[in-house]
């Protein structure tokens, strides 16, 4: 069981557990719990200390199309077209029987004896399925069963179509007949049985965390009753490194007093303050331990230990900074060093604002540049840039695209189109190999046959440009069929974008109108400023509830997520120690003692929520639908009109953002709502792409699944800007004195050339 252990990190674990489904569907008269407490991957020998394994648990997960990378129908189209699905399995979890539902629709004039579908699995063919006249041109839905012993840890599920339609030798590869359409309605049901790993924390960040996992990340975190904003913090540096690994995923870090028995969880205990049914050793100082979950053993419960907060919060540093070098079931941590203090806008999420940044940058693998077939998927590179860029005097983002491509061999409709966010910047048509040199313009050897490379230079408007952005390059190649039988049945064309392709902000200043709750519910700007957060505090009410710890930690976990890194310098403070941060950005969870400090400052808000009773500012609201982080013009303009009291006796939450009455400049982001379970409303709101686009302003109202986002305060800015273009923004909000200062300045330009001129004339006169 040693070597089994120490080779858990290269899949030790995983070839383990499908030799336990190979057993269960393969051994007659034997359950799956029978086989599972034989197995050495299933029950391993328990801790000093831990309770044994339980038998094996099975349960099911169905995953759709969209969970498998496909957000749209899938079109197949040609003579072999394919598309691949991708599917993880947690490190703690094993296949035992999957059955993919294909539901589909293909054309009604194939060759039926010669067409069907290929179904592979991780490169394996798994079934057929034939296509018949019958239900041609109609929904159809087979079901297919794969093998569990050919599912890993990361998995393709191919569709392959092979069609024709007609028997004639000259048959056009691209014909329009040759198509078919996978729904959307299609879904792969999975039976997985539990792994029971070994106590090792060689194995962080899983299985709390599990990289081969899409779904939301959802840890539940063990804080005491009575818990210490220093152990809140602590708590949140964790929360928020699981929100830089968890990426494009979304989160979710409740809250409870015990351990919950269905998930794997983090407790943070100190002696006085240990978590009903947990046992722990005597606690000698900053410790991070892993253990089976005294709920449930065959889950993991990652425990951070220390005699004091002071402790907790090593212990939290030593988990996000040295995880790698940790190994065991328990490690002791001696000392931290946290580094430099970080930069303004260097998060690791971010692109570069200082320079040009190559495509290389910005992926994870060169793959990701590259396509082939005749209508291939997008190549898609993610960009995410600071939410302030100012461009007073550039309206334009340069973008410098090299490519390459298979050449038709005549001109055709064959193209590249360049958008960004799903909207069209330019497109180009791919020129035929017109001569053997055009070969010899291929740095590298990626494309068979004859090849061409080409580059271009664009200027993307501003105003299609937001904070987190993606990049796309659709290629389409054309068919070269030119006549009867004179169609080139060649080699599957390929197309790539360079990778020192790069994409430049460095023109732009840092300059932005504040509030705006469309930079942080995407960004988490200008808290973000810093990626380790050490201007930004989150206030808490004295006595939080459970809610208001989920949402302050959830909060942390956007924050890591947007930046890429873990919080390691926010600051956590109680309602009534807000003067101890007053000189920093804060982010208030706004109910208890927190919504008085709201109530406090009175009506310099744009909404307050108390018991019973919502008061808030009347406003004239007039949007502009071009707005954009880059022009430097606010979402909307308002005028004052009056404030209103209402009383309701319905479920409310807001997000309310304004300046810091404590410090000129700095902002404050608060999260309020009429009762505490309502402020889950908020964190659902951002957890969902299609409602975050629907924030804005320096207000936004959530009454369950609606939301609307108003400008009610004043505003205020933040940044630098040149003299130069200080003038400008002044000048540009009066367009009368722009007006006449352009008088002015062609009168002065007329006047020196008018005396210039007068002097050469008089020169030539002798005068």
């Amino acid at each position: 069981m040693t070597n089994l252990e120490s080779g858990l990190r290269c899949g030790c674990t995983r070839i383990a557990a499908m030799a336990t489904a190979f057993l269960i569907s393969t051994i007659p008269g034997q359950s799956a719990a029978q086989v599972a407490a034989s197995s050495p991957a299933a029950a391993p020998p328990p801790s000093p200390g831990a309770t044994a394994a339980s038998p094996l648990v099975t349960r099911t997960q169905v995953l759709t199309l969209a969970q498998m990378g496909a957000n749209y129908p899938i079109p197949l189209r040609g003579v072999d077209p394919d598309h691949t699905l991708n599917v993880g399995v947690r490190l703690d979890e094993v296949v035992t029987a999957a059955r993919l539902k294909l539901v589909f629709t293909y054309s009604p004039a194939l060759v039926f004896p010669l067409s069907h579908l290929k179904i592979r699995l991780n490169d394996e063919v798994v079934a057929t399925i034939p296509l018949d006249q019958e239900h041609a041109g109609q929904q159809v839905t087979r079901e297919v069963d794969l093998d569990p012993r050919y599912f890993t840890d990361f998995n393709r599920i191919n569709v392959q179509m092979i069609a024709h339609y007609t028997l004639d030798h000259c048959e056009d590869p691209f014909h329009s007949s040759l198509w078919a359409d996978i729904s959307p309605s299609t879904t792969l049901t999975l039976s997985k049985a539990n792994v029971t790993l070994p106590d090792n924390l060689a194995l962080l960040p899983a299985p709390f965390f599990d990289r081969r996992d899409n779904n939301r990340v959802t840890v539940p975190f063990v804080l005491p009753a009575n818990t210490d904003p220093a152990v809140l913090r602590a708590a949140g540096v964790v929360a928020s490194w699981l929100g830089a690994l968890a990426s494009y995923r979304e989160l979710r870090f409740p809250v409870s007093r015990t351990a919950p028995g269905d998930a794997h969880a983090i407790a943070l205990v100190m002696p006085n303050a240990i978590p009903d049914g947990l046992r722990i050793d005597k606690i000698e100082g900053a410790s991070v331990r892993v253990m089976p979950n005294p709920a449930n053993p065959a889950r993991k419960l990652l425990v951070l230990a220390g005699r004091n907060p002071e402790e907790l919060q090593l212990a939290a540093n030593a988990l996000v900074l040295g995880k790698a070098a940790m190994a065991g079931a328990s490690t002791g941590v001696q000392a931290v060093d946290l580094g430099k203090p970080r930069q303004p806008y260097d998060a690791p999420a971010w692109a570069p604002v200082d320079r040009p940044v190559l495509f290389k940058e910005l992926v994870t693998d060169p793959q990701q540049l590259q396509v082939a077939g005749a209508s291939p998927d997008a190549i898609r590179v993610n960009l995410r840039v600071p939410a302030d860029l100012f461009g007073w005097n550039d309206r334009s983002v340069p973008l410098s695209i090299k490519y390459r491509y298979t050449a038709p061999s005549t001109y055709n409709d064959s193209v590249l189109s360049v958008d960004i966010n799903d909207q069209l910047v330019r497109s180009y048509r791919l020129k035929p190999l017109t001569t053997q040199g055009d070969e010899n313009l291929v740095s590298v050897p990626l494309l068979s046959g004859g090849s061409v490379s080409a580059s271009s230079d664009i200027l993307i408007p501003a105003f299609r440009v937001g904070s987190n952005n993606q990049m796309q390059f659709r290629f389409s190649m054309d068919s070269q069929k030119t006549g009867l039988c004179a169609s080139t049945a060649t080699n599957v064309a390929r197309a790539a974008v360079d990778p020192d392709s790069s994409i430049d902000f460095s023109g732009f200043s840092h300059y932005a109108a504040l509030p705006n709750l469309a930079f942080f519910a995407n960004s988490g700007y200008p808290f973000t400023r810093l990626a380790d957060l050490a201007d930004t505090a989150v206030v808490v009410p004295d006595a939080p509830t459970t809610i208001d710890q989920e949402a302050a930690l959830t909060m942390l976990g956007h924050m890591g997520k947007w930046t890429g890194l873990p919080s390691l310098r926010v600051a956590v403070a109680p309602a009534k120690a807000i003067d101890t941060v007053k000189d920093r950005n804060l982010v208030i969870i706004g109910t208890g003692s927190a919504a008085q400090i709201l109530t406090g400052w009175g009506k310099s808000l744009p909404l307050m929520i108390e018991r019973g009773k919502t008061e808030i500012t009347l406003r004239d609201q007039r949007s502009h639908a071009w707005s954009n982080w880059l022009s430097g013009t606010d979402d909307f303009d308002v005028s004052p009109a009056g404030r209103a009291i209402l009383t309701a006796d319905g479920p409310l939450a807001a997000l309310i953002g304004f300046e810091s009455p404590f410090k000129a400049q700095h902002s404050i982001v608060a999260l309020t709502a009429t009762a505490d379970e309502r402020l889950r409303d908020v964190l659902d709101v951002l957890e969902d792409p299609g409602r975050v686009a629907q924030i804005r302003g320096d207000l936004t109202v959530i009454h369950h699944r609606d939301l609307e986002g108003l400008r009610l305060g004043e505003r205020y800015y933040v940044g630098s800007l040149p003299w130069y273009g200080r003038l400008w923004m002044r000048l540009s909000g009066h367009p009368a004195l722009l007006a006449i200062a352009g008088i002015i300045a062609g009168l002065i330009v007329a006047l020196t050339l008018f005396w210039a001129l007068s002097r050469l004339a008089a020169r030539r006169n002798g005068g």
